[in-house]
């Protein structure tokens, strides 16, 4: 969930963090957004269930985003999948979990990814993907802020936590690549769920997020590799969100790069391919808007680790740099 504030609202947010949760969740919410990633290129199969075994082998990954530091109830994410192709030719399989949270609410995602692939060439594939997830939601009222001042209390809809709440969903997508080039389409979540009662005075009504994935691999020399990407996300009820980054890759060792969301922060991203296998990655993202140039923001930290278990090393000409 990655409301968009306006300008005259940013400042409250600066100024009085549990305030603004408290508004957030006292108010009906009609746009809920999944979660927001800088190294979407590392982790892709969280958006595009096509992408499930891709990689030729079993792959697994682990993200942690800190967004916001040092701002109270800022958004914090942690992301785990693994995905591999099976025994059927062209099927691939993966698990991943994602936790998001933000103030005091906590959204887990467990889903189950499937994808088939057709071998278009000799280097152009097609892979088709579906995705079904559960939902749980825990929101901790009791952690807010209340007013005990007014007459009768605090608002009583406020005072009953909401505990492991279930829903489920379905998604799908199709992820098109070659060895240097890939562009996907993708819906995660296709049920809009609502996760309250109509009647209550806090809803959170999950909507249907469009991605659109692509990116292209320069070799400009033996040594370097340059790699500009692209996602676009759209939400009913959001603003478009749009990321362009820039990556070079030294000596199939060493990334680094800078990334740009659209009205919204700049990037910089660095990664070392340890080995053929093992792959770590950081960004640190700051605001251009007035949150960004707010005391209590440091802005916005995120890691991720990821290995490959690469049966055949003979075959491998250099490591996959998507």
């Amino acid at each position: 969930m990655r409301p968009k504030p306006a300008n005259t609202i940013i400042t409250n947010i600066v100024r009085s963090s549990l305030p603004l949760i408290l508004l957030c969740f006292s108010l009906q919410i009609s746009a809920q957004q999944d979660a927001q990633y800088t190294q979407y290129m590392y982790n892709t199969v969280s958006v595009n269930p096509g992408y499930a075994g891709s990689r030729g082998h079993l792959s697994i990954a682990a993200l942690y985003r800190a967004q916001w530091v040092g701002l109270e109830g800022a958004p914090k994410t942690q992301t785990f999948n693994f995905h591999t192709p099976v025994g059927y030719r062209g099927v691939g399989m993966g698990l991943s979990i994602v936790n998001d949270q933000i103030g005091p609410t906590s959204e887990t995602y467990f889903d189950v990814d499937f994808s088939y692939t057709i071998q278009l060439a000799a280097e152009k594939r097609l892979s088709f993907g579906l995705k079904g997830s559960v939902h749980m939601l825990d929101i901790r009222f009791s952690e807010l802020n209340q007013d005990w001042t007014n007459p009768g209390g605090p608002d009583p809809t406020l005072q009953q936590d909401i505990q492991n709440k279930l829903s489920p969903n379905i998604g799908a997508g199709i992820y098109y690549h070659t060895d240097k080039y890939y562009l996907g389409l993708s819906v995660p979540r296709f049920l809009q769920t609502s996760h309250f009662e109509e009647s209550s005075l806090s809803t959170a009504t999950e909507q249907m997020n469009f991605y659109l994935i692509t990116g292209y691999v320069f070799q400009m020399n033996p040594l370097w590799k340059f790699k500009p990407t692209l996602l676009s996300k759209v939400v009913q009820g959001a603003p478009l969100q749009v990321d362009v980054s820039a990556n070079f890759m030294y000596n199939d060792k060493f990334i680094m790069g800078a990334a740009y969301r659209w009205d919204a922060a700049v990037s910089a991203m660095a990664g070392f391919q340890l080995s053929p296998e093992f792959l770590i990655g950081m960004a640190y993202d700051r605001e251009i808007t007035e949150l960004g140039t707010a005391r209590f923001n440091d802005g916005s930290f995120e890691i991720i680790l990821r290995y490959d278990f690469i049966k055949v090393k003979d075959n491998l000409k250099s490591p996959r740099f998507f």
